[in-house]
């Protein structure tokens, strides 16, 4: 299902469009007289009197539902469904009025209804177009509908295919004219009618615009089939007021002055040389598949009258389309006559450009093994260990290197010579860069640890131990006189810590991720002149969970700001995490009620507040999303069933961070880690039950089964393995050693023994 919202300054028109179909049903009223017999007249004007109360220009709403073509409800449901839907909106106590329309192939009705109450004040629009997503999920499970598009460029629309329509069809033709307009503008932004034209053309609309005496600029759009068949010129504003002329005009003008165009058309002139210097000579029509698969770019061919090709056009993924010409003055098919010669294409082998590109495509090879590799070493290490031999193989399957291959017209032995003749220098320029970059990495780490233990960050005297997991929070280890990386013995730094005591987490290991987070809060609480030094991310509301006893012996001042700016972090991230689930204020409180956070009022401002915090630290909501959940009809009721909510909470024993863990991890996709930590940990995520559904019926079920069969199988396999041992061992003179079982869940992310009783990984 998809609802469509649209706000207007006048009512009349929109009335008399949706009752003057001679094809409609009206299927019922909303909060007037008499649900089935009000007379439209005076609907009407209790309608144009309630929004004659405000000046706002989004006084009336027009509303439509439109089931999937296929799907099929009755009257009575769909007018259910249409109560159900203003009811989740907001306007549950507002007039409306439904009714159902059969001129065209799916299904659909049209709600108008006023967003002026009866006291004159407007109902709150803040974040309604999230509600209206949020609302659409919510009915397609209540009423058994397929689901509507996640994202709105998740349909693709068919190029070139020829619609098939009806003389006459004049609906047919206008909602086919609204979705094809209505999805190019969204994933392209044009700075012109002409280049709307051109966007269009393939899909058989024709676009035509003047200006009227007095400057108006109009537009119009017509069908042209191949088959014969015409429309007739339909004026913008009737197939859809945001596609008239005025309103087209300002979309235009604001795309062509955007600040991100300069970047986009410096970026892609970069581009584009590049990949000259790399040819020798191009064939136009092989152009696009280059710049697809050397620089990710989507090209098309721009012909004449003659069919020859006179220049090429970059649909780029910021949305803009740029004619070479306008990207650079000397990027043109005709200020490039030897570059564009008619024949064969060739990669000059002689360029430094195609050097460059075959130490890319070994350096990728490098990257990507170690980014494969299960081995806990350093990069560099890593480079040291692979044979020139396997790195050449392997990177003659590279997708990049095959791109080449295709070019340089020569045979395998070849193409094996010329990687052979980068291999070394790109080994060693690699290898020097990342030397160069771990050892200075390992001196910023002493400088850091240096910095914190010189400052009141910690009380580091206050239990033993703390140095060691301090030194472990940051990636090192300390022998006694340096420190050395976690994953390395390579390098070592001299640095006096004195002696310290061994830590309660001997073989605690934490993720490069995790470790990086908590550099920067480190450095971030130590520079407070710094303007952006707490700009935390949402793994750091965490951190206390991997280093408990550091986080403990936290200053009260530092710790205070540091779960402030954490809070405001996670804050930010889990917002996004529910935005499809929020229809309402109502909904975005109980969401994060659940999840373990509080709302209460500071003075005249809005906070939220954690129950995770060592200290009672809320953070001030911003004045729109303050203004949002005030519009709620009561708060003292919500209040209420917070504090029902997260006595809940604190009575299941949820209220720990290792909960909103697993919580974290369901809503970032990451089931199988979160799986782990659900039925080895006991974790119950601090989830509402509707979320928890939605992810349980996507990938979460099927991962908590997996996990669970695989340690029924490795109980079973100890039961039989301490069995066999319990008959042999009269008969042995030592104890055999237990095999570990195989699980073949271990990687980084879900190596549950990375993270049982030593800390996360991330």
């Amino acid at each position: 299902m998809i609802a469509r919202l649209l706000y207007r300054e006048k009512v009349q028109g929109v009335l008399k469009y949706v009752l003057g179909k001679t094809k409609s049903t009206i299927l019922g009223f909303g909060n007037t007289y008499s649900e089935f017999d009000t007379d439209p007249e005076l609907f009407t004007n209790i309608l144009y009197h309630l929004g004659q109360r405000s000046e706002s220009k989004k006084r009336y709403v027009h509303i439509s539902l439109n089931l999937p073509h296929g799907e099929r409800l009755n009257n009575k449901d769909f007018l259910q469904l249409s109560k159900e839907y203003m009811e989740q909106m907001g306007y549950g106590e507002q007039p409306f009025i439904v009714v159902r329309h059969h001129d065209t192939k799916h299904q659909h009705v049209h709600i108008v209804s006023t967003t002026i109450q009866e006291d004159g004040k407007q109902i709150n629009l803040s974040h309604d177009y999230r509600r209206n997503r949020a609302t659409q999920k919510h009915l397609e499970q209540l009423f058994g509908l397929s689901a509507s598009p996640s994202t709105k460029n998740q349909k693709e629309l068919p190029v070139y295919e020829t619609p098939q329509f009806k003389k006459d069809d004049t609906n047919g033709v206008k909602f086919y004219m609204q979705d094809i307009l209505n999805n190019t503008l969204q994933k392209y932004n044009p700075r012109s009618f002409e280049e709307l034209a051109e966007l269009v053309r393939p899909y058989h609309i024709l676009v035509r615009s003047a200006h009227n005496h007095n400057g108006r600029i109009g537009v119009s759009y017509g069908i042209s089939i191949d088959n014969g068949y015409r429309s007739r010129f339909i004026n913008g504003s009737t197939v859809h007021p945001f596609l008239s002329g005025p309103k087209l005009q300002k979309v235009f003008e604001k795309n062509a002055s955007s600040k991100l165009l300069p970047m986009v058309r410096k970026r892609l002139e970069k581009q584009l040389h590049t990949t000259y210097k790399l040819f020798g000579t191009i064939n136009l029509e092989q152009l696009p598949d280059i710049l697809r698969f050397h620089q990710k770019l989507d090209c098309k061919l721009v012909y004449d009258k003659e069919g020859k090709a006179v220049d090429f056009a970059i649909h780029d993924k910021s949305g803009y389309v740029l004619k070479a010409t306008e990207i650079g003055k000397d990027l043109g098919i005709a200020s490039n006559p030897v570059l564009f010669q008619d024949g064969h294409t060739q990669i000059d082998r002689e360029s430094a450009q195609l050097t460059l590109e075959l130490q890319k495509c070994i350096k990728e090879v490098f990257q990507a093994s170690y980014r494969n590799s299960k081995r806990r070493v350093l990069f560099s290490e890593h480079i040291d260990a692979l044979l020139g031999n396997w790195v050449v193989d392997e990177t003659m399957k590279s997708e990049r290197f095959m791109f080449l291959a295709r070019y340089l017209n020569t045979d395998n032995k070849t193409l094996a010579e010329l990687l052979n003749e980068q291999f070394p220098r790109t080994r060693d320029k690699l290898l020097s860069i990342e030397t160069v970059r771990e050892e200075r990495r390992l001196r910023e780490k002493a400088e850091l640890i240096k910095a914190v233990t010189k400052s009141p960050l910690f009380e580091l005297n206050s239990k033993k131990g703390l140095l060691v997991e301090l030194t472990e929070s940051v990636g090192v280890r300390y022998d006694g006189r340096g420190i050395r990386h976690v994953d390395s013995n390579k390098y070592r730094l001299n640095l006096d810590l004195g002696k310290l005591e061994l830590s309660d987490r001997p073989d605690f290991y934490t993720s490069p991720g995790f470790v990086k987070e908590n550099e920067k809060v480190l450095e971030g609480l130590l520079n407070r002149n710094t303007k952006n030094d707490l700009e935390f991310g949402p793994n750091a509301f965490f951190l206390p969970l991997l280093f408990p006893n550091l986080y403990e012996s936290m200053q009260p001042e530092y710790r205070r700001r540091f779960e402030r700016s954490s809070l405001e972090a996670y804050h930010k991230h889990a917002q996004r995490s529910i935005e499809h689930f929020e229809k309402s204020p109502e909904d975005y409180i109980r969401f994060f009620n659940a999840k373990g956070f509080y709302f209460k009022r500071c003075g005249e401002r809005l906070c939220i507040g954690s129950i995770y915090s060592n200290y009672p630290v809320e953070m001030p909501l911003a004045p729109k999303k303050q203004a949002y959940l005030e519009s709620t009809d009561d708060w003292n009721k919500l209040m209420q069933d917070q504090s029902m909510i997260l006595g809940n909470v604190k009575g299941l024993g949820r209220d720990n961070l290792k909960c909103l863990w697993a919580s974290h991890l369901i809503e970032n996709g990451r089931y199988t880690a979160a799986a782990y930590m659900m039925v080895l940990e006991d974790a119950k995520p601090n989830l509402p039950s509707e979320i928890l559904k939605h992810y349980m019926e996507n990938g979460l079920k099927e991962a908590l089964l997996s996990v669970s069969q695989k340690q029924i199988d490795a109980k079973r396999a100890r039961r039989l393995r301490r069995g066999i041992y319990a008959i042999n061992r009269p008969f042995r003179n030592k104890r055999t050693k237990a095999e570990e079982v195989f699980n073949g869940f271990k990687d980084e992310l879900t190596d549950y023994s990375k993270y049982k009783s030593r800390g996360l990984s991330m």
